[in-house]
């Protein structure tokens, strides 16, 4: 009976869109955005949202959105925070990753995908309460894929797949990949599968707030020759394997490494990407949490991050609850609502 007040609806159970008929509520829809470890900002959000009544019927995410939204459809909100409050210390993350050099990522996923399982088990998004969809991209084509049904944790794992640090996962018979190359905050899926209000939220709004066009720009003139004095001797250091690969993949204080450099790509791809989606298709409220000087990697920081989240959500809670009352359906019979 809780779950009929609320208007939840069993994922794709019919096509009647929940909160017509009798229930006269607005069908809310959340679209979560991708941003590795500043997805740990969802949780305070949702965990605001909901102290204040503002129950979704509609879960649509992107690569960490798709799994924080997946763990609250499931009801496995909290298991996910008390998991990540407990990532503390780098050992302790890294215990998850199962490095590799010989795949098409640097890491498997399976030691990760395991802990979700140990969690969510064998749920298939179908018999979830309420309609969710994660996103992904097929890796030959390009195409958006909307995982709608199968196993949950298949979804979540392919949506997160971030091209070369994470493996590809086979889903039926396409290869896919992260949904942040296609769709970073996924509006449209959550309108597609019935939202009458969406409520986004991007989590890379404050990263490039000040790129420009540097209209005119090339190599320094080369300094005045002077004379060269005799290079001393030394013997050549020896730097351990470890050392030289960390050098490589974390760069140094004048150069950048190969995961800085994919993580800056990365991010300025997703930036572009989502300012371009949101102007074509914007949510009806956007929640823009301030989590910009976090790292990709800083998944040990998931306190701060859920309290970001927390304070984003509360700032624009007034918003939300203006929008639904206004936009909530009139009863049947009923005058329309006079627009103030």
């Amino acid at each position: 009976m809780l779950d009929i007040l609320r208007g939840r609806g069993v994922n794709g159970a019919n096509g009647e869109k929940v909160g017509l008929g009798s229930i006269r509520r607005p069908v809310i829809g959340l679209a979560l955005g991708g941003g590795a470890a500043r997805g740990f900002a969802h949780i305070g959000i949702m965990r605001t949202l909901l102290a204040n009544g503002i129950v979704p019927d509609v879960v649509v995410g992107t690569s960490i959105g798709a799994a924080v939204g997946g763990a609250y459809a499931a009801d496995r909100l909290d298991a996910l925070e008390d998991w990540a409050r407990s990532l503390q210390g780098v050992r302790n993350i890294l215990g998850y990753l199962d490095i590799r050099l010989n795949g098409s990522g640097l890491i498997g996923g399976e030691k990760l995908a395991s802990r979700l399982e140990e969690s969510i088990g064998q749920t298939l998004i179908e018999d979830l309460p309420m309609k969710y969809a994660s996103v992904a991209t097929e890796v030959r084509t390009g195409h958006e894929i909307w995982l709608t049904r199968g196993r949950l944790v298949e979804a979540m794992r392919a949506s997160y797949a971030l091209p070369g640090i994470f493996s590809p996962v086979m889903i039926g018979d396409r290869w896919l990949v992260d949904g942040a190359l296609v769709n970073p905050v996924p509006v449209s899926a959550a309108r597609a599968l019935g939202a009458e209000i969406v409520i986004a939220v991007n989590l890379s709004t404050d990263i490039f707030t000040h790129s420009t066009t540097i209209h005119s720009h090339g190599a320094m003139p080369a300094p005045a020759a002077t004379e060269e004095t005799p290079a001393k001797r030394r013997f050549p250091r020896i730097f351990s394997p470890e050392k030289t690969v960390k050098r490589e993949f974390f760069g140094t204080a004048g150069r950048p490494g190969i995961s800085s450099v994919m993580i800056d790509a990365f991010n300025i791809m997703q930036d572009r990407i989502t300012r371009a989606r949101l102007a074509g298709d914007p949510p009806d409220l956007l929640i823009t949490p301030r989590v910009g000087q976090f790292g990709w990697f800083d998944f040990h920081r998931a306190e701060d991050l859920i309290a970001h989240g927390a304070r984003a959500a509360e700032r624009a809670l007034e918003s939300i609850q203006e929008t639904i009352h206004v936009l909530a359906p009139a009863p049947e019979g009923a005058a329309p609502k006079a627009v103030e």
